[in-house]
């Protein structure tokens, strides 16, 4: 059933855990992670960086946990041309404190559209198009001013500062959730506009694409 935005809660990692060391990553339907002592827990959100690059600063939920692996929730890597055998090692770290962004509106998306090379040989009458993967993506979006001082606010204000790695997660009031590695770019400059609250500005720039979650 078709949903609405009404009711989603965006919400910031405030915190990852120390990087671990990830030997190795199976070519599976669902592809397990190895790494030693990881500490991990089943329905962790983790920031994977890997030498497959289409896996790299890609968030997971996980599942399937054991001393030393994990599964990557979702994460088909069977296509060896993607995801070369023995090469996807590299480092995990989890999502240990989140932090809820309140009173936000005028959320917008961009990127993410697929990309085009248009090639003409002089021999030819029509151009040739190639697919040259996608744009990168971005999403902004307005506060209420008056909410300085919340743990929201200041949350972005820290990332933004810092430059720091952040897992955004956007839940649905069914269930659903999508997550995106991500930095912040956060504008504390009041944009005054008549009929209207006084407002800051935020920008989510992403590091990869989503990883979507389906409803329980």
């Amino acid at each position: 059933m078709a949903r609405s935005p009404k009711g989603t809660i965006t919400s910031l990692a405030t915190a990852l855990s120390a990087a671990k060391t990830v030997t190795g990553i199976t070519n599976a339907i669902e592809a397990v992670v190895s790494s030693t002592a990881h500490g991990l827990t089943n329905g962790a959100i983790v920031l994977i960086k890997s030498g497959w690059g289409r896996l790299n600063m890609k968030a997971f939920r996980i599942k399937s946990v054991t001393t030393d692996s994990f599964v990557l929730e979702g994460r088909d890597t069977t296509n060896l041309e993607f995801f070369p055998a023995a090469s996807g090692a590299g480092s995990v770290q989890s999502a240990t404190t989140w932090t809820d962004l309140d009173r936000t509106f005028n959320w917008a998306s961009s990127g993410g559209d697929p990309k085009t090379i248009t090639q003409p040989f002089i021999e030819s009458e029509v151009d040739f198009v190639l697919n040259d993967g996608f744009n990168a993506v971005s999403r902004t979006f307005s506060m209420d001013a008056d909410m300085i001082g919340s743990p929201g606010y200041q949350a972005l204000k820290t990332l933004s500062q810092t430059g720091g790695d952040t897992i955004v997660r956007q839940r649905a009031k069914k269930g659903s959730f999508s997550l995106i590695p991500a930095t912040i770019a956060f504008n504390e400059e009041e944009t005054l506009t008549e009929g209207q609250i006084v407002s800051v500005s935020g920008s989510i720039v992403a590091q990869n694409t989503s990883t979507r979650y389906a409803a329980p």
